[in-house]
């Protein structure tokens, strides 16, 4: 089973202010310890949303909305992918995340899994993005 973990954004990350050194290296512990028990499939911050964009779809159009986008609260400033046996499992490594922006500030995290294959009804489609998938690693 695969889970996403995603940090929410907030204020600190918005402004694209950089983490102090006490959290990157609580991270690169937190994330080392992922890679050894054979967990973690990828990890990163993403840049504030005033440098990204947003495609909206209505009446068959689509309309580019520049960053950056007011509701921080709405927004992933990072992720974690881990692969794990169970949701217990993911449950017991997301609990061992660090305060994304440090103890003592006020900060979330959101745990998701991931759809798998065998979660829809076998296609054509399906079997087409499997295959896209398999050749990707």
């Amino acid at each position: 089973m695969r889970f996403m973990i995603m940090v929410r954004a907030n204020g600190q990350s918005e402004s694209g202010a950089m983490p102090e050194e006490k959290l990157m290296a609580a991270m690169a512990t937190y994330h080392e310890e992922l890679a050894k028990a054979g967990v973690l499939l990828d990890a990163n911050g993403l840049q504030p949303s005033s440098k990204g964009w947003r495609v909206h779809y209505a009446d068959g159009k689509r309309t580019v909305i520049d960053g950056p986008f007011a509701e921080t609260k709405e927004l992933i400033a990072g992720y974690t992918l881990i692969q794990v046996r169970s949701r217990e499992e993911a449950l017991e490594w997301a609990r061992r995340f660090p305060a994304p922006f440090g103890e003592m500030a006020e900060g979330e995290i959101e745990v998701r899994p991931l759809y798998e294959f065998d979660d829809f009804e076998p296609s054509a489609a399906v079997e087409r993005i499997r295959e896209i998938d398999a050749n990707l690693g």
